[in-house]
């Protein structure tokens, strides 16, 4: 399998709004919604600052507002149709387009790299007349190709792109990783670097954190444990949903992190650093960093439940679970029984456990929709009891 990732320059600022009103009338939406962003996006004006400098009121036709609310929502039904039309066109090549915002993967899969480097190549330029049409600009020079593969040859084909700067003598060249989105993939998706980066970064944080107290001045032990668990763990497990699940090899990635909580129990306790790593971690209260992630793995497959019916995470899964989803092109369903039973994921995963959730989630029901939840309607029957620990209860400051 190999991708492309392309970047949209400046994408917020250049959408033409002559064009996003063309795409809310051709995807039948009410005339008072396509009048109200008529009006809403004219007249706009803006003006540079530098220190006490500011610029003259120059106006801003094109473009919707990066902080607004709205952005990301006008941006996404701006791309709609392009991807409408790309998969229409590259149909006979069988590659799949993804993207998040302004970052888009076009993701190719065959038994050759050769093969993929040929179908990426058609499927970018297709790619590029579409946004040009649509007043759109890649930026040509932020382009990545990856491959992945576990062959031992052929992983660092490059790719003669056709559009400055991978042109010619100087093709674009795969990388060692991968990093979108804050995830690190390796050509294995074994996730080792993704691991050892965040890894590295929760424990430059722990010894960071070292200024804020220790055994005798600054923050108390119960301030040290809250600011671990708040600050640390969520950048020690981030994406770990990518290399955590039933059968993967992370053996060597539990150990790092295992190394990194003693450091943060030790830093809590103030205890010596050859403290045996069980005990400090007891008394720092923090229990076992595979237990977090056993954890965090139940949480994530219960909340693939209360997902829409036609979320992409359902298209990746089989049975009843895809609901009214489109099964991708590399979904589970598409494969032979045997193949399913040797495949080892986090959706294959999700797919056999979510079953154990007993209870019935709708996300489009009625009583969902603002002003008519639970608190919206019987506010005053409700009544929260604040616990406040007094007494033996109070934990140790």
């Amino acid at each position: 399998m190999s991708v492309v990732a392309f970047d949209v320059a400046q994408f917020f600022p250049s959408i033409n709004h002559q064009f996003l009103l063309a795409v809310l009338e051709k995807l039948g939406f009410n005339h008072r919604v396509v009048a109200f962003f008529g009006s809403y996006l004219v007249d706009w004006f803006t003006t540079y600052a530098w220190n006490c400098d500011t610029s003259n009121l120059q106006r801003a036709d094109v473009g919707v507002g990066q902080g607004s609310a709205l952005s990301p929502v006008l941006s996404a039904l701006v791309i709609a149709p392009v991807m409408k039309l790309f998969r229409k066109r590259s149909a006979g090549l069988g590659c799949t387009l993804i993207s998040y915002v302004d970052d888009g993967n076009i993701i190719v899969q065959s038994s050759e790299i050769d093969t993929n480097c040929v179908m990426l190549w058609h499927a970018y330029s297709i790619m590029f007349e579409l946004f040009t049409k649509s007043g759109i600009a890649l930026e040509h020079d932020k382009t990545e190709l990856f491959h992945f593969t576990r062959a031992r040859t052929g992983f660092d084909q490059s790719l003669d792109l056709g559009y400055a700067p991978y042109i010619g003598d100087n093709p674009l060249r795969p990388k060692t990783y991968w990093r979108y989105l804050g995830f690190y993939f390796d050509r294995k998706l074994m996730f080792q670097e993704h691991v050892r980066y965040y890894t590295t970064k929760a424990l430059t944080t722990v010894m960071a954190m070292r200024m804020l107290g220790n055994s005798t001045r600054g923050l108390s032990s119960r301030n040290k444990r809250i600011l671990y668990r708040v600050c640390m763990v969520p950048i020690a497990t981030y994406g770990h949903r990518l290399w955590y699940f039933e059968g993967a090899k992370n053996k060597g990635a539990l150990k790092s992190l295992t190394s990194m909580q003693r450091k943060a129990a030790c830093w809590i306790m103030g205890a010596f650093c050859t403290s045996p790593t069980r005990g400090v971690e007891s008394l720092a209260g923090l229990p076992p960093i595979r237990l977090h992630l056993h954890k965090f793995l139940q949480r994530a497959v219960f909340c693939t439940a209360t997902l829409l019916d036609s979320h992409p995470l359902r298209s990746l899964m089989r049975g009843e679970h895809t609901k009214t989803a489109i099964p991708a092109l590399g979904a589970s369903c598409w494969m032979s029984a045997d193949r399913q039973k040797m495949v080892r994921d986090a959706v294959t995963e999700t797919n056999s456990k979510i079953h154990t959730l007993t209870e019935v989630f709708s996300p489009s029901v009625e009583e969902n929709t603002p002003g008519e939840r639970l608190l919206d309607r019987r506010q005053g029957r409700v009544l929260f009891d604040e616990f406040d620990p007094k007494g033996e209860d109070a934990l140790p400051k």
